[in-house]
């Protein structure tokens, strides 16, 4: 300490400048950095963390090696709407090939999916736009039968190649078959209902789908010859006598005869497919007098309709 103490002369206390050691304890280091409480040296710290690449350059600066584009694109890769190019590093958008996909990229380079009033064309059977406001719906008309129409309308059905397609059309098929048989004048029986000729012939529903319902028409016509005083004969469709003639006069009559027709459905129909024989018994009786028969004639006539 100088000085006197006097307002001309002062004291004056001097200080020398602070020891290092001193100082020191006054420091510490935190993330990132080092200290050295012996030396006073404090430095960047890098991690010991595998994969670290910061490093001291050769100018004592922290360094971190530049980045080989090479080496870090195999880590990635691309998920659901993205592609990537390895070799470019460059990703994409990747746009689906289902049918009907409308995203595509606007002229910014950004995607864009155009309004549905102006990409959706519809053509007969449709309306709509596929707008909220208009979706795409079948264009139908008014059912107007007084019936309900879900337990009583058609289907529509997809085929495999993706068209609509309405229930099968109807079928309908006709069979006609006829004969005549010529006999040596046989003498028609006494009794009722009595056997005299088998005819048949087969038909098939042409329907893959349905079963047919047949109406089946049979004619019959017998030729008779009656001799005179009492002459008489009867013919039937199997068991139903339709037509009986007696000759009361004084000569023979020759050929008498008349053609009678029957019309009925089958009980069961045809199955899809399926071909049935259709049979037709001619029966005679009441036979008197020495009547005869010469010739019978049958037609069977079969209509098949599957709806």
């Amino acid at each position: 300490m100088d000085g006197t103490g006097s307002t001309a002369n002062p004291f004056v206390i001097s200080v020398g400048p602070p020891a290092c050691e001193d100082v020191r304890g006054c420091f510490s280091a935190g993330d990132g950095i080092s200290y050295n409480e012996n030396t006073g040296l404090i430095s960047a710290r890098p991690s010991t963390d595998p994969g670290n690449e910061v490093a001291f350059g050769s100018d004592g600066g922290l360094l971190v090696p530049p980045v080989d584009c090479g080496d870090v694109r195999p880590c990635f890769s691309a998920g659901d709407g993205l592609t990537y190019d390895p070799a470019t590093g460059e990703f994409g958008p990747d746009f689906s090939a289902d049918a009907g996909n409308n995203i595509t990229t606007g002229s910014d380079g950004g995607l864009f999916v155009p309004s549905g009033a102006a990409t959706v064309s519809t053509d007969c059977g449709l309306t709509g736009d596929g707008s909220a406001g208009s979706p795409l719906a079948a264009a139908v008309g008014t059912w107007t039968l007084p019936c309900d129409v879900t337990a009583n309308a058609g289907q529509v059905y997809c085929d495999a190649n993706g068209v609509l397609r309405s229930e099968p059309r109807g079928v309908a098929n006709f069979y006609s078959y006829t004969e005549a048989r010529d006999y040596a004048d046989l003498t028609v029986p006494s009794g009722f209902d009595q056997p005299g000729d088998h005819f048949e012939f087969d038909v098939t529903n042409p329907d893959p789908c349905r079963p047919a319902l047949a109406v089946i028409e049979r004619e019959a016509d017998v030729d008779f010859v009656l001799p005179a005083n009492g002459g008489g004969a009867a013919y039937g469709h199997s068991t139903d006598e339709t037509y009986y003639v007696e000759n009361q006069g004084n000569a023979v009559i020759d050929d008498a005869h008349v053609q009678t027709t029957k019309m009925f459905s089958l009980s069961t129909r045809l199955a899809p497919g399926e071909t049935r024989t259709m049979t037709f018994d001619v029966t005679l009786g009441r036979g008197k007098g020495g009547a005869t028969y010469n010739r019978i004639q049958v037609a069977i006539r079969c209509l098949l309709i599957s709806l």
